[in-house]
């Protein structure tokens, strides 16, 4: 008899929103060109408001919506797009959760990531030139930020292992360190001294290669929003959300452990592995409930954010290291 194990994080089909349904609604709502009537701050709706004109198209937008991915979707309803898309943390444009529109200054075109440290050639590529060389795919997956609200959306994008298998790293590189882009000129967060800019993150590589380790080009099935680190974010299910670094600008492959955007800033709270686990709080608050976006009710996280039956293994040789803070 085959019994099929469903993983921690998966819930009844019944209790996720069909893709059919929203997918009808982002079409009919683009066919009736009323996107910028809503109020409910959907993406539509950011990219026609009189600051930032409809002729501001991403370029790529004809690559979505891209194929759903059967093996990483459904744990659980989806969050409204309209929360996902208007409560974001983006510290180069301030601390207000309602930076959306201040994010909408960010240039997306030209952009080019550079590629550098430990691989056989240093180069540079054009994010749409590595789009078209990506195995694009669209992934649902839980996401749980350190200050105890979580989401469930749909990200379009590639596995983090394509990336590096572009790169090249060599044998001895041991991590994979990224920057944000750091643009005083149009972030004035940037002008905030006591942070260490910019916004540097980094994956051991083992990690880096995990088939859960995911870089996001969209959300909904769409071009991914500025607010939500257009054009190309890290997204680490498994971790929690400052993590996923946003607006990638450069990859370094290194034989040495970076000190992070966090750590940099208060080490004694954020440690390099931030795994999430519920028994861990953090020195300032509690994490074992969470509070989901458009939701007046806190629900138990869980370790690892669900995926622990994936990614545990990766910290089996690594259990005397500070894996949760």
């Amino acid at each position: 008899m085959h019994i099929v194990r469903k993983p921690a994080w998966h819930l009844p089909e019944n209790r996720a929103t069909p893709e059919k349904f929203y997918r009808r609604r982002s079409v009919l709502l683009a066919a009736a060109g009323i996107g910028a009537l809503l109020t409910g701050g959907t993406v539509a709706s950011l990219r026609l408001t009189p600051d930032h004109p409809a002729d501001e198209v991403d370029p790529t937008a004809h690559l979505y919506p891209v194929p759903a991915s059967p093996r990483f979707g459904a744990p659980g309803a989806l969050t409204a797009e309209r929360h996902a898309t208007t409560y974001n943390n983006f510290y180069e444009f301030g601390h207000d959760k309602k930076i959306w529109h201040k994010a909408q200054k960010l240039p997306i075109r030209p952009w080019t990531i550079r590629v550098g440290g430990l691989v056989e050639q240093p180069f540079e590529i054009g994010i749409d030139d590595l789009l078209d060389r990506m195995p694009l795919e669209e992934r649902v997956y839980r996401h749980r930020c350190v200050e105890g609200w979580s989401m469930i959306v749909p990200w379009s994008g590639f596995p983090l292992r394509s990336l590096v298998d572009l790169c090249r790293p060599s044998g001895s590189a041991r991590y994979l360190v990224m920057h944000s882009l750091a643009d005083p000129a149009t972030m004035r967060g940037l002008h905030d001294f006591q942070h260490a800019w910019p916004y540097t993150e980094a994956l051991a590589i083992d990690e880096a290669t995990h088939e859960l380790a995911f870089m996001a080009t969209g959300l909904y099935g769409k071009p991914i929003p500025k607010q939500n680190g257009a054009p190309l974010r890290l997204v680490v299910p498994w971790k929690y959300g400052f993590k996923g670094i946003k607006s990638v600008v450069a990859l370094e492959f290194s034989e040495h452990r970076p000190r992070t955007f966090w750590q940099t800033l208060q080490a004694d709270e954020y440690g390099f592995w931030a795994n999430v686990n519920p028994a861990v709080d953090h020195r300032r608050w509690s994490q074992a409930t969470e509070k989901p976006l458009g939701s007046e009710q806190r629900i138990p996280t869980l370790i690892y954010n669900g995926y622990g039956e994936q990614v545990a293994g990766l910290y089996a040789h690594r259990q005397g290291e500070k894996l949760f803070f």
